[in-house]
C-alpha cells in the first residue's frame, strides 16, 4: 500500500479531494491541479459549485482563467456530493472554524465535513484537516468521527493536520512559496502528508512535526504573535491620541533599526477568519488545563475596543466642526477586512459601521470588492439579522455630500487625492493618505 500510495504521487494518478472550496481550500485545489493531480472538490454551497462548474471563480483570489482552465481540462471538478470522494486518495478539510458569541470555538463545519466523509471514507485514504483549530482537534474530534466509518485511523486510513497558510490578497505569498507545517497521528500519516504536499510547495518545503497537536498550536502561535503585536501598537495609537504624537511618524521612524524591531500598524480593528478568532481558541483550550492567557486575551480585548476608538475619533472629528453623530451624513471607505480582498468576514470596518448606525449617523459606504453588507440591528444582535447596505459609487458628489468621509480599509484602487479634494472632511483609519498634506485631514 505504501509504494502504491508513493506511486500514485510520482506519476501523477493519486486524485485529491478538497471539503470546502473558500478562501483556503480552492486555492490549495488549484495548487494540485497546476501540479497535474486530478482535483475533486466539494462544498455545502450549491451555488459556489455551479460557479467553479461554470469556469468561474468564486473568490477573488484565484482568476476565473485558471479555474476555467482546469475544469476544462478535466483536473478540477466540483460537487456537493461526498460520495464522489470515494476515488479520493487523499482529502483535504478546508472548512470554516468560528467561534461562537461567548467566544468559544465552533466546530459545527468540522464536524459535519467528517461526519459525511466517515460515510465514504474508504480504506488507505489519506485525511488532513487544514482548518484552524485548539490543539487536541484532529484527535479528539475528528478521528473519533472518521472512525464510525468501521476502519480505524493509523491503520486502515491516514489522519494528519496540516494548517493553512493563506494570505488572501497577496501576489507574493502563494501556497508554492510557503513552507508547510505537518504533524499526523502517527509516523506513517506524517510521511504521506509531508510527501503529497511537498508536491505543491517548491520553495521552503514541509516542516514536519511529531503530532497534530504540535501542528495546531503551530498556526495559533503564528496568528496570536501577529494579534498581540498589533494590539501593542493600537494600543499606542489611543495613547498617541492623548499626547498628541502622530503614531503613524513613531513607527515610521522605528522601523529604519534594521534589528530587533518588526513594524505592525494601528487601524480601526483586526478582522478576518484568523487574528480575531484564534486568540480565543487558544485561550478556550488554556482553561481545561487551569491555565489562564491572561496577555493573549488582554491583547484581544484591546483590538476589540478599536472600532469604538475609531467612532470616537470620528464623533470628535464632527465636534470640530460643530456637528454631531446623531444625523450625520457619513461615508464609509471600504468594508473588507484587509486591503484589496473582497473577504469581509470579522471585518472591523462593518464593526464601525455598525456602531455609527447604532450612534444615530446616517450611514454610505464604499468598496470596490465587497458589494453589500449586513449590519446588526443592535451592536451585540445576532449577525446576519440586520439590514442590508449597498456600495454606492464613489462619485465627487457622493464624496462632497457628506459631513466625513472615514477610510475604514485602504484599497489600493482608491485615489486618495481625489477623496482628499473632494470631501469636506476626512477621518483616516489607515494612514491610507499617507504623503497627503491636507490640514483637513484627521488620521487615526
Amino acid at each position: 500500500m505504501t509504494e502504491q500510495f508513493d506511486g500514485r504521487i510520482h506519476d501523477r494518478s493519486l486524485a485529491v479531494g478538497v471539503i470546502g472550496l473558500g478562501y483556503v481550500g480552492l486555492p490549495l485545489a488549484v495548487a494540485f491541479a497546476n501540479a497535474g493531480f486530478a482535483v475533486v472538490g466539494v462544498d455545502a454551497s450549491a451555488s459556489r459549485v455551479e460557479r467553479v462548474m461554470s469556469k468561474k471563480s468564486p473568490i477573488l483570489d484565484v482568476p476565473d482563467a485558471v479555474v476555467a482552465a482546469h475544469v476544462g481540462s478535466g483536473k478540477l471538478c466540483a460537487t456537493t456530493d461526498y460520495a464522489h470522494l470515494t476515488r479520493a486518495d487523499a482529502v483535504f478539510v478546508c472548512v470554516p472554524t468560528p467561534f461562537d458569541r461567548a467566544k468559544a470555538p465552533d466546530l459545527t463545519f468540522v464536524v459535519d465535513a467528517a461526519t459525511r466523509l466517515s460515510a465514504v471514507l474508504q480504506r488507505g485514504q489519506l485525511v488532513l484537516l487544514e482548518s484552524t483549530t485548539y490543539p487536541g482537534t484532529t484527535e479528539e474530534e475528528l478521528i473519533p468521527i472518521l472512525e464510525r466509518s468501521g476502519l480505524r485511523a493509523g491503520v486502515d486510513f491516514y489522519v494528519a493536520f496540516s494548517p493553512e497558510r493563506i494570505d488572501p490578497g497577496s501576489r507574493t505569498h502563494t501556497i508554492a512559496n510557503t513552507p508547510k507545517v505537518v504533524g499526523g497521528m502517527n509516523e506513517e500519516s506524517t510521511r504521506r502528508a509531508a510527501l503529497l504536499l511537498e508536491q505543491v510547495v517548491r520553495e521552503g518545503g514541509v516542516k514536519r512535526v511529531s503530532s497534530p497537536r504540535v501542528a495546531e498550536l503551530t498556526k495559533l502561535l503564528e496568528n496570536t504573535f501577529r494579534a498581540v503585536n498589533i494590539a501593542l501598537v493600537n494600543e499606542l495609537a489611543m495613547l498617541c491620541d492623548r499626547m498628541g504624537i502622530d503614531v503613524w511618524e513613531v513607527i515610521d521612524a522605528a522601523k529604519t533599526k534594521p534589528y530587533g524591531f518588526m513594524p505592525f500598524y494601528p487601524g480601526p480593528g483586526v478582522g478576518g477568519h484568523c487574528i480575531p478568532v484564534d486568540p480565543y481558541y487558544l485561550s478556550w483550550k488554556a482553561r481545561q488545563f487551569d491555565f489562564s492567557t491572561k496577555f493573549i486575551e488582554l491583547a484581544a480585548e484591546t483590538n476589540q475596543s478599536m472600532p469604538f476608538f475609531t467612532v470616537d475619533k470620528i464623533r470628535r472629528s464632527l465636534a470640530a466642526q460643530g456637528k454631531t453623530l446623531i444625523g450625520a451624513q457619513i461615508l464609509a471607505l471600504g468594508a473588507a477586512f484587509k486591503r484589496d480582498v473582497d473577504d469581509a468576514r470579522n471585518s472591523a470596518a462593518i464593526r464601525v459601521m455598525e456602531i455609527l448606525v447604532a450612534e444615530g449617523a446616517d450611514l454610505s459606504y464604499h468598496d470596490p470588492f465587497v458589494s453589500s453588507v449586513r449590519l446588526r440591528d443592535g451592536l451585540y444582535a445576532e449577525e446576519g439579522l440586520g439590514r442590508e447596505l449597498r456600495s454606492v459609487p464613489l462619485t465627487d458628489d457622493a464624496l462632497h455630500g457628506a459631513d466625513l468621509v472615514a477610510i475604514l480599509v485602504g484599497h489600493s484602487a482608491i485615489d486618495y487625492g481625489r477623496v482628499s479634494s473632494s470631501a469636506r472632511a476626512l477621518f483616516d483609519a489607515v494612514n491610507a493618505t499617507t504623503g497627503l498634506a491636507d490640514g483637513r485631514i484627521v488620521r487615526l
